[in-house]
C-alpha cells in the first residue's frame, strides 16, 4: 500500500511540475516576461542543472532590461559548470547593453576555447547561431577545422555563407559536402533549389553552373556529371542534361535507366524533340528488353498525342509490329494497353479495344498490372456510356490496391463517371474527399471539379447549365473534340452572363489549343481577362495565354506582361512559381 501511495504522489508531482513548465512557457510566448521569469526561476530552483530553464530565465531578465542580474547569474553558472557557451551568453548580455567592446572580448574568449579543445565548437557555434551572430558562428567552425581537419562542417558553413550573402562560398561548401557525403546530396540539392526558386542572388544559377562545370573538368568522377545533369534538368535544359548522361554512359554502360528517366522528364515538360533524341539513343544502345519496351511506349505515346486522322493507320500498324516483335506477354502490357486505348478512342472501335484488354487479363499479371488493365477496360466502358460497368471496375481497383496512387486515380475516375452521368451530389462528395489526396495532380483535378459543381449548383439550383457542361466534358472524354466545341458554344449562347460562362470559355480555349488553333484559344482567354477578371479562372487565362505567346507563337514581349500580372495580382495561383520563373527568363535574368 505504501508503494501505491508513493506512486500516486510521484505521479501528481510530475503532473504539477509539467503544468508549471507549460505555464511559464505560455507567459514567455505571450510576452509577459515578468510572470515567465518567476515561473522559470522556480523551475530552475528545482532543477538547477537544466540548461533550457536557465537560458529562458536569462532571456526574461534581458527582455526586462535587468542586465546586471543576468550578468551575475551567467558568471555564477560559468564559475560552477565552466560551460563555454556561457561566454557567448555573457558577451551577448553586454551587446544588449550597447557595450560592443566587452561583448567582443567574451566572444573572442569563446572562440579561444575551441583552440584549446576543438570539440567545444558544437556548443559554441550553436550559441552564436541562436544569437544570429553568424560571423562568429562561421569563425567557430573555421577555427575547429584548422586545428582538427577531420571535423566536417561543410553543410553548416554552407548555410551560414548563404545567410551572410556569400553565395560563392555557400556553393563551394555545399558541393564539398555533397562529394564527401553523397548520402546528403538530396539535402544539398534542396538548398540549391531554394535559391533557384526564391529571389536569392541574381547570379546564383550562373555561379552554380560554372562551379559544377569546373569540377567536372578537374575531377573525372561521374559524380559531377550526375550533378551537372541534375542542374540542367532543374533549368529544363534536357539536351544539355543528355550530354552529361551520355558522358556517364561511356564510362558506365549500365546507366541507361537514368537516360530513360531523363526522357520521361522531357516528355512531362513537353520537350518532345529532346525526348525523341534521348529515346533514340536508348533504342540504339540497349539490349535490355524492359528498357526497349519502355522507350517504345514513350515514343508511341508522343506520336499518338500529336497524331491527326491521317496518321492513325500508320500508328496502328506500328503498334502491331511492336507487339509482334516483343510478343504478347506481361512484359509488353503497356504496349497492349496503349493499343487498346488507341483502337477504342482514336479508331472508335471500343469492342476491339476491350478484346485486347481482356486478352491481356488472361496473362499471369501481378495485382498492380491487373489493376492497370482493369482501369483501361473501365475507361473503355465509360467511353461506351456503360457507366455502371465502368464504376464496377473502378471500385475493384480501389479495393485491390487500397491506398495506392492507382487506387486514388480510380476513385477520381469514378467521381468523374458520376459527374458525366449528372449524379452531381455523389460526384461532389467524392471530389471533396479527393481534394486532400496525397498526389498533387489528383488533388488539383478534384478541386477543379469540386468548385465547378459547387459554384454552379449555388448559382443555378436546377443545374441546367452544369448538365450541359458535363455533356461537353463527356464529349471531350470521348475524343469528339468538334462535337465538344459545338456543345460549349451552345452553352455560351444559352447561358450568357451566368456563372458557367467563365469555365466554358476556359474549356473552349483548351480545346482550340489542343487542336493547334492558337489564335482562337487566345480569343477565349481574352474574354475571361476582359470580362471575368474577378472570377476564379483569371489566373489560368493569363497563364495559358502567356504560354501560347511564349512557346507556340514566339512572341515573348506579349507573354511578359501576362506573366507579370500573375506575379503581382495572383500570388495564390498554382501557376505563380512558374509564371515568376518564366517572366525572369524572358526578362533575361540569370536567376531563374
Amino acid at each position: 500500500m505504501k508503494h501505491v501511495f508513493l506512486y500516486i504522489f510521484l505521479s501528481f508531482s510530475l503532473f504539477a511540475f509539467s503544468q508549471n513548465e507549460q505555464l511559464a512557457q505560455y507567459y514567455y510566448e505571450k510576452g509577459d516576461f515578468e510572470k515567465a521569469k518567476i515561473g522559470f526561476e522556480e523551475l530552475l530552483q528545482k532543477v538547477p542543472q537544466n540548461t533550457q530553464y536557465f537560458l529562458r530565465t536569462i532571456d526574461c531578465y534581458q527582455q526586462l532590461q535587468q542586465f546586471d542580474i543576468a550578468e551575475k547569474a551567467i558568471k555564477e553558472r560559468f564559475d560552477k559548470y565552466k560551460q563555454s557557451n556561457l561566454l557567448v551568453e555573457l558577451g551577448y548580455n553586454f551587446q544588449l547593453r550597447k557595450d560592443d567592446a566587452k561583448a567582443k572580448v567574451y566572444y573572442d574568449q569563446a572562440v579561444d576555447r575551441i583552440r584549446t579543445n576543438p570539440n567545444e565548437v558544437y556548443a559554441i557555434s550553436n550559441s552564436f547561431e541562436r544569437k544570429v551572430l553568424l560571423d562568429y558562428a562561421l569563425k567557430s567552425y573555421q577555427t575547429a577545422i584548422e586545428l582538427q581537419p577531420s571535423l566536417k562542417f561543410n553543410y553548416q558553413m554552407g548555410l551560414l555563407y548563404g545567410q551572410l550573402g556569400n553565395i560563392e562560398m555557400m556553393i563551394t561548401s555545399f558541393l564539398d559536402e555533397a562529394y564527401q557525403s553523397p548520402q546528403n546530396t538530396v539535402l544539398i540539392q534542396n538548398q540549391f533549389v531554394r535559391f533557384m526558386v526564391d529571389d536569392g542572388d541574381a547570379n546564383f544559377n550562373e555561379l552554380l553552373r560554372k562551379a559544377l562545370i569546373l569540377r567536372t573538368q578537374k575531377n573525372q568522377d561521374v559524380f559531377w556529371n550526375y550533378y551537372l545533369s541534375w542542374f540542367y534538368v532543374q533549368q529544363k535544359e534536357f539536351e544539355k542534361a543528355f550530354i552529361q548522361q551520355k558522358a556517364i554512359y561511356k564510362r558506365n554502360p549500365e546507366s541507361l535507366n537514368s537516360i530513360v528517366n531523363l526522357a520521361q522528364l522531357a516528355i512531362e515538360e513537353d520537350n518532345q524533340e529532346a525526348a525523341r533524341d534521348i529515346l533514340g539513343f536508348v533504342l540504339e544502345n540497349s539490349k535490355d528488353l524492359e528498357l526497349l519496351i519502355q522507350a517504345n511506349v514513350y515514343l508511341m505515346e508522343m506520336k499518338i498525342e500529336k497524331a491527326t486522322q491521317k496518321d492513325f493507320a500508320n500508328i496502328n500498324t506500328e503498334l502491331d509490329n511492336l507487339l509482334r516483335e516483343f510478343e504478347i506477354s506481361p512484359f509488353t502490357l503497356s504496349l497492349q494497353l496503349i493499343q487498346a486505348h488507341f483502337v477504342a478512342f482514336n479508331l472508335k472501335k471500343p469492342e476491339e479495344g476491350k478484346a485486347i484488354v481482356k486478352k491481356a487479363l488472361e496473362l499471369r499479371l501481378n495485382d498492380y498490372d491487373a489493376a492497370r488493365a482493369k482501369m483501361e477496360l473501365a475507361d473503355i466502358f465509360l467511353y461506351e456510356e456503360k457507366f455502371n460497368q465502368a464504376l464496377l471496375y473502378y471500385s475493384q481497383i480501389e479495393l485491390d490496391l487500397k491506398n495506392d496512387v492507382l487506387a486514388h486515380e480510380a476513385t477520381l475516375k469514378a467521381a468523374k463517371t458520376s459527374y458525366f452521368k449528372t449524379d452531381f451530389a455523389w460526384a461532389l462528395k467524392q471530389f471533396k474527399e479527393l481534394k486532400s489526396a496525397n498526389t498533387q495532380l489528383i488533388a488539383n483535378d478534384a478541386l477543379e471539379y469540386f468548385l465547378l459543381i459547387n459554384d454552379n449548383t449555388v448559382a443555378d439550383s436546377t443545374q441546367g447549365a452544369l448538365k450541359q457542361f458535363a455533356k461537353g466534358d463527356y464529349l471531350l472524354y470521348q475524343n469528339r473534340n468538334q462535337d465538344a466545341v459545338a456543345q460549349f458554344q451552345s452553352i455560351l449562347k444559352d447561358f450568357k452572363g451566368q456563372e458557367i460562362e467563365g469555365v466554358t470559355l476556359l474549356r473552349l480555349g483548351e480545346i482550340y489549343e489542343k487542336l493547334g488553333d492558337f489564335n482562337l484559344a487566345l480569343s477565349q482567354y481574352q474574354v475571361i481577362i476582359d470580362h471575368h477578371s474577378d472570377g476564379i479562372y483569371i489566373d489560368e487565362a493569363l497563364f495559358f495565354s502567356a504560354e501560347i505567346y511564349s512557346k507556340k507563337l514566339q512572341q515573348p514581349e506579349k507573354a511578359k506582361p501576362l506573366y507579370e500580372k500573375i506575379i503581382f495580382n495572383h500570388q495564390d495561383s498554382i501557376h505563380f512559381v512558374d509564371a515568376r520563373k518564366k517572366f525572369r527568363q524572358l526578362r533575361g535574368d540569370t536567376n531563374l
